[in-house]
């Protein structure tokens, strides 16, 4: 038995020194206590906080020492907080369709827009968004709200799309008498009929033929509907007027834009144009603000970088153009929730009113492709091993490390001191 105990005690890797060989120094004391508040510190930020600056410096302890267990993860996570794991995987579901809610992420794509035009008036402000699928959704007025602005920035009214009821006061008939009491009113649509019963019933109804016809008003006084509701009188009351606009599109999943512009839009020879010529105006400010552009939902930590951006138009007429690069984005939490979204990317530039010999249409246009590569993140919490390994790096680390420091210091003093003794410190 007393061998087995002596074989055991061979196998000390701390031999015991007696007190009395011991050499305390103040110095050695300083470095004790620094030593002890730095590993106090750490061990609070590995706790608690994000790897900061601490964390970086207790990594160079860590690698000098070569008792430090695991230096390259000290940095790398948090016990009472989740730590974040990124990914990066080949998007799959390109070509289909994405919504951006939690029960059917693949459906359609949810763009989110709140942008103010201080110098545009709400009349004649449209939004149309197109893909290279060819498919067209012109002159949107489904989910979007307006909001009239003074030149102050003021909000003077708040409505749905659209331009206002019709006033009716005997009304021209389609055909050709006035609307009398005992008649159904129809108004003319003024050749762009197509069908023999359709009716005209406002200036937005005729405008709106007009534009499946692909045809232009170039003079709205002579239709009858807009004369009365004061169309061009009202555009002229709404001159010096801004407009705010927020609300939400819903495209599909494939490369497209969709851009804010004056004037209802349609396709003449395959070109997509707008009326502008009902607006009598050679010139258009497209000055704006973007309060808020995300394509999906927020998720933590998400970043879209146009919110807040403001752009002030200096030439008199041109198109400001937004090259937007679209990341699909999983997010999900420590509960398994999943938050299906987007990140983007994006490039300006401006065009002119007059390029070459071609005129670019007035307006703020973004352009939107969606990358392959898919970004997941998700949230783990640090497992007690992982961190209990981090603790004892640190203890390890800095213990190693400031017992170097202190044998620096001890040896340097007790050389200095001898030197002195022999006269040769100088």
């Amino acid at each position: 038995m007393d061998s087995i105990m002596t074989k055991l005690r061979n196998l000390d890797a701390y031999p015991k020194i007696n007190e009395d060989f011991y050499s305390r120094t103040l110095s050695g004391g300083l470095i004790t206590i620094a030593s002890s508040i730095l590993m106090l510190l750490l061990f609070i930020s590995e706790l608690r906080t994000p790897p900061s600056t601490l964390t970086s410096f207790l990594f160079i302890f860590c690698f000098i020492s070569h008792f430090c267990l695991s230096g390259m993860n000290l940095c790398s996570g948090l016990y009472l907080h989740a730590a974040t794991e990124t990914k990066l995987v080949v998007d799959t579901s390109r070509g289909e369709t994405l919504r951006i809610n939690v029960m059917s992420f693949d459906l359609l794509l949810k763009v989110q827009f709140d942008v103010t035009f201080p110098a545009l008036p709400c009349s004649i402000l449209s939004l149309d968004a197109m893909d290279i699928s060819g498919e067209q959704h012109l002159d949107v007025k489904h989910d979007i709200v307006k909001k009239r602005l003074d030149s102050h920035g003021n909000v003077i009214e708040t409505r749905q799309d659209g331009i206002g009821s019709p006033k009716i006061e005997k009304p021209l008939q389609r055909h050709g008498g006035r609307l009398e009491h005992n008649e159904t009113y129809c108004g003319s649509c003024y050749g762009a009929e197509a069908t023999d019963e359709d009716c005209c019933n406002s200036c937005e109804d005729v405008r709106e033929a007009y534009r499946k016809k692909g045809w232009a008003i170039s003079n709205p006084d002579v239709i009858d509907q807009c004369k009365r509701e004061g169309f061009l009188q009202r555009i002229k009351d709404e001159e010096g007027e801004g407009c705010n606009v927020y609300g939400f599109l819903e495209v599909n999943k494939v490369a497209g834009n969709f851009h804010f512009a004056p004037g209802k839009s349609f396709q003449q020879s395959g070109v997509h144009v707008h009326d502008l010529l009902a607006f009598q105006k050679d010139s258009f400010n497209i000055s704006h603000h973007i309060n808020r552009l995300a394509f999906g939902d927020y998720f933590p930590g998400v970043v879209n970088p146009l919110d807040g951006v403001h752009w002030t138009q200096q030439a008199p007429s041109g198109m400001y153009q937004y090259f937007i690069k679209v990341v699909p984005t999983v997010y999900t939490d420590v509960n398994g929730h999943t938050i299906q979204s987007n990140q983007f990317s994006v490039t300006e530039h401006f065009r002119t009113g007059d390029v070459g010999r071609l005129l670019s249409l007035p307006g703020v246009f973004f352009f939107y492709d969606l990358s392959p590569i898919k970004v997941t993140f998700t949230e783990e919490h640090i497992s007690f091993l992982h961190f209990l390994t981090n603790v004892c790096a640190i203890v390890g680390g800095v213990f190693t490390v400031s017992g170097i420091l202190d044998s620096f210091v001890y040896h340097g003093q007790k050389a200095i001191k001898k030197k002195m003794e022999l006269g040769k410190f100088s």
